[in-house]
C-alpha cells in the first residue's frame, strides 16, 4: 500500500472517531445511549435473534457510560510508528515477566501439564501467552466492559461492526453465566481475564478446566491455562511440530518472500533455491513464511515461521507478538530447569 495512502487513511480514521466522539458527547448530554435510535435497533435485534427482554436492555443501556478514554486509546497514531524489534522485545521479555512466569509455572504445574497433554501445546507457550497478555493476572484492565464496548460499538465508526458483535457476545456471555453484564471489567477494547479473551473467544474457546462447573478466566488460573491451550489447538496447533527457526543468511531477492505474507505458504524444500539459509537444516517439506523483525539502522533479523508460529498470530495478528511469546516461553523454560 502506498505510504501516503496509509497516512491519509489513518488521519481519516482519527477524524471520523473525533467527530463521532463529539456527536456522542452531545447525545450523552441529551439523554445518553438509551435515547439513541441505533441503540433501539440493536435492542430489537437482540430481542429478535436471542430473546432478550427489550425493557431490560433499555435499562441496561440507560446506565452505560460513554468513555472518551476508550476512543483515545484505540485511535491509530496520526503518524505510523516505526517498526523496531529492539524496542518491542524488552516490553515483554524482562526480569519481571520471567520471574513471574517461573512462579506461575511452579504454582500451576499440574494444570499446565494437563493442558499441554490434552491440547498438544508446549507448556512454555501457554505460560508465555498469559505472561505477555497480563503479566499473569497483574494487568487485566479496569474498564467496565459493557460501557467500553458500547462506546466502541456506537461511537467508533472505523470498527463499529466488530465491536457490536462483541457487545452482543458480552450480553450472551453474561446471560449464560447468570451475571450482570455490567460486572465485567477488562481492557479498553473489551478483552477479559488472565488470557485477555474477547467475549466471542470466551464463549467459543474457554473451558472449565478446573472442573468446578463454572468458567472463570479472572479468578481461575486453571481455567485460563486450559482455555489458552484450547484456543491454540482449535486454531491449528500441530503437536510436536516446529514453531520458528532462525535464518542465518539470505542470498537472493527476499521481497517476493516477504510479500507472500505471514501465512506459511512457502516450502522449505525450496528454501535453498530461494537463497534462504539456516544454520541447521530446516524440516523437510514444511510450509513456512519468511518473518522479518526489523530494527531501524540495524541488520534485520529473519526467521522461518512455521504453522505453529502462524497459530500464535491468531491470538494477536503480529509477528513481533508471536516472537515475543516464543522468546518469553524459552526464557521461562530455561529458568524452570535451572
Amino acid at each position: 500500500m502506498n505510504p501516503n495512502f496509509r497516512l491519509l487513511a489513518r488521519l481519516l480514521a482519527r477524524l471520523l472517531a473525533l467527530v463521532a466522539l463529539f456527536v456522542s458527547c452531545a447525545a450523552q448530554a441529551g439523554g445518553g445511549y438509551a435515547t439513541r435510535p441505533e441503540i433501539a435497533e440493536f435492542i430489537a435485534e437482540m430481542h429478535e435473534r436471542h430473546g432478550f427482554d427489550t425493557d431490560e436492555l433499555q435499562r441496561l443501556f440507560g446506565q452505560a457510560q460513554m468513555l472518551p478514554s476508550v476512543i483515545k486509546y484505540i485511535l491509530p497514531p496520526s503518524t505510523p510508528r516505526q517498526r523496531s524489534w529492539r524496542a518491542y522485545r524488552p516490553r515483554y521479555i524482562d526480569g519481571t515477566r520471567i520471574t513471574a512466569g517461573l512462579d506461575f509455572w511452579r504454582r500451576h504445574e499440574t494444570a499446565i501439564k494437563a493442558a499441554s497433554a490434552q491440547y498438544g501445546v508446549p507448556p512454555e507457550i501457554i505460560v508465555a501467552i498469559i505472561g505477555v497478555e497480563t503479566v499473569y493476572g497483574r494487568n487485566v484492565g479496569n474498564f467496565q466492559t459493557f460501557s467500553a464496548l458500547t462506546t466502541l460499538a456506537f461511537d467508533y465508526p472505523p470498527r463499529a461492526e466488530l465491536f457490536r458483535r462483541e457487545l452482543a457476545e458480552l450480553l450472551l456471555l453474561a446471560r449464560e453465566g447468570g451475571r450482570d453484564a455490567r460486572e465485567f471489567r477488562g481492557s479498553y477494547a473489551g478483552a477479559l481475564g488472565l488470557p485477555q479473551f474477547l467475549p466471542s473467544s470466551w464463549r467459543k474457546y474457554a473451558v472449565d478446566f478446573d472442573g468446578d462447573g463454572n468458567i472463570d478466566l479472572f479468578a481461575s488460573p486453571t481455567d485460563a491455562i486450559g482455555s489458552v491451550a484450547r484456543f491454540l489447538n482449535e486454531h491449528g496447533w500441530a503437536a510436536g511440530a516446529p514453531v520458528a527457526q532462525r535464518v542465518s543468511a539470505i542470498d537472493g531477492d527476499i521481497k517476493p518472500l516477504l510479500d507472500a505474507g505471514i501465512e506459511p505458504l512457502l516450502n522449505t524444500h525450496d528454501a535453498d533455491s530461494l537463497g534462504v539459509r539456516t544454520a541447521t537444516p530446516a524440516p523437510p517439506a514444511t510450509r513456512y513464511a519468511l518473518i522479518d523483525l526489523v530494527t531501524p539502522d540495524e541488520p534485520t533479523e529473519y526467521w522461518l515461521g512455521f504453522q505453529n508460529f502462524y497459530v500464535i498470530t491468531r491470538y494477536n495478528w503480529s509477528s513481533y507478538y508471536a516472537m515475543a511469546v516464543i522468546e518469553l516461553g524459552r526464557a521461562v523454560k530455561a529458568a524452570m530447569v535451572r
